[in-house]
């Protein structure tokens, strides 16, 4: 199945942001192709991405990796992928933007086509922001992994296990102590049961989010057990792709702009967060990123064809 984007995209790139380390447990790449687990109407369904064109010519094609789906699921799991993926952002709008900062045009280029991902349902979007909260990004990983060993389910499909992220029910009938042997604290334990218990009955759901301003949505978010302005901002941004929206109080982005832009100050951050508007969010992925390519996990763009 063909999923529709617009040129150019960078699959890798989008991907590995997505991932956050190469060691996440459910979305997972292999160099070509990217592949996850979700939930369809209660049934588990394997898919894999992959472009058969390249970056500026992208031909992006979806495999359903588990049998017998209905049409209507495989519809409805083209709509996550491309959700996931970002794929109905037009990348022209933050391009421009980037390559007009000095300290972030090379990165920008070598970016080109990213998309900023996000998370393809609400749990999985708090179950992503609370244990990361005042660690570190290895800190938080590690703690996720563990909940989804714990509490998610393993697949065989196309003759390779895949991982399906736990649901909320599973977390909201799970004892605290379960989750902090994951490694959370009693408050970040306490705080995702709860939510993943207000998910699971309907009381939270992610359309009462949507129907928010972004400013609003952080005011009602932060009524929730355990989030505060810097994990609403993170939960618009990575999980209902509000691109207006930018973390401030994420220590690590900010370092890593800071570091990556040559700035003298987090102050400086600001004003050129400033400057992005309505695109401030793309600040955060195009600092994720950044690291990544100087690991060489993500591979360089290159110019645009014809140059």
């Amino acid at each position: 199945m063909r999923l529709a984007v617009q040129a150019p995209f960078h699959l890798e790139a989008t991907v590995r942001v997505l991932q956050r380390r190469p060691t996440n447990l459910v979305d997972t790449w292999d160099e070509q192709r990217y592949r996850r687990a979700v939930l369809i109407r209660g049934r588990p369904v394997v898919f894999e991405v992959c472009n058969r064109g390249d970056i500026d010519a992208p031909d992006v094609r979806m495999t359903l990796l588990t049998r017998g789906v209905a049409s209507g699921s495989r519809a409805e799991t083209a709509t996550i992928a491309t959700a996931i993926l970002g794929l109905g952002h037009d990348p022209a709008v933050y391009q421009r933007r980037a390559q007009a900062e000095p300290g972030l045009r090379a990165t920008a280029l070598a970016l080109r086509g990213m998309r900023p991902p996000r998370y393809p349902d609400l749990f999985q979007t708090f179950a992503n922001v609370i244990p990361f909260q005042q660690v570190s990004l290895a800190a938080g990983m590690a703690v996720v992994a563990q909940l989804i060993r714990r509490f998610g389910q393993v697949l065989l499909a196309g003759g390779r296990e895949s991982t399906l992220f736990p649901t909320a029910r599973a977390v909201a009938d799970a004892g605290a102590s379960s989750l902090r042997q994951c490694g959370m604290s009693m408050h970040k334990a306490q705080a995702l049961r709860a939510i993943a218990g207000l998910i699971a009955s309907g009381a939270l759901t992610a359309g009462a989010i949507e129907s928010l301003s972004s400013n609003e949505a952080i005011d009602w978010l932060t009524r929730l057990p355990g989030i505060g302005p810097w994990s609403a901002a993170l939960v618009l941004l990575r999980g209902f792709g509000r691109l207006d929206v930018f973390p401030a109080g994420d220590s690590g982005a900010q370092g890593n702009l800071v570091s990556l832009m040559h700035l003298r100050s987090r102050d400086s951050l600001a004003r050129i967060a400033a400057r992005f508007g309505t695109q401030r969010g793309c600040l955060y992925f195009y600092g994720l990123a950044s690291r990544q390519l100087a690991a060489g996990l993500i591979h360089p763009a290159g110019p645009p064809r014809g140059r």
